[in-house]
C-alpha cells in the first residue's frame, strides 16, 4: 500500500461529480469490511474470496462458535490482506442471534508495521 489516495470502496462519486477519493486508513478500512461481509462464491472471478462469516451469525451461540469465529476471519484477514496488514486480534461475542466481531489490526507497509494499531468492528444477525 502507497501512502495517498486510493479510488473510495464502495465505489462512489464525489461532491465534483468525480470518482471519491479516500486516505489509507479509510481504504484499508474498506478492504477489511470487503473481506469479512464477502460470502466465497460471490465474486464470479475470485470465487474463494471473503470469510463466509455470515453463515455462523445463526449457529448455536457458545464457546465453540466464538472459537470458529475468530479462526476464520484471522485466516480469511491473513490470507487476502496480509501484505497490508498485520492481525493483532480478534475478538468474538455471541450472544442469541448476534455475533459481533472486532478486529484489532496494524497497517503494513513492505512488511513493516506503520501507524498505530486500528479496530473494526461488525455485527449481524437477527434483530
Amino acid at each position: 500500500m502507497t501512502a495517498g489516495r486510493h479510488v473510495g470502496h464502495p465505489l462512489r462519486v464525489a461532491g465534483r461529480g468525480r470518482t471519491a477519493l479516500v486516505d489509507d486508513e479509510e481504504y484499508l478500512r474498506g478492504l477489511v469490511e470487503a473481506v469479512l461481509f464477502t460470502r466465497p462464491g460471490e465474486r464470479v472471478n475470485r470465487p474463494d474470496f471473503g470469510s463466509g462469516v455470515d453463515r455462523l451469525v445463526f449457529a448455536p451461540a457458545g464457546d465453540e462458535l466464538a472459537h470458529a469465529t475468530r479462526a476464520l476471519v484471522h485466516g480469511a484477514l491473513q490470507r487476502w490482506l496480509g501484505d497490508l496488514l498485520q492481525v493483532d486480534t480478534v475478538t468474538v461475542e455471541a450472544r442469541d442471534a448476534q455475533l459481533r466481531v472486532t478486529v484489532s489490526y496494524l497497517p503494513l507497509v513492505g512488511g513493516a508495521v506503520v501507524g498505530e494499531r486500528r479496530s473494526l468492528t461488525v455485527q449481524g444477525g437477527a434483530p
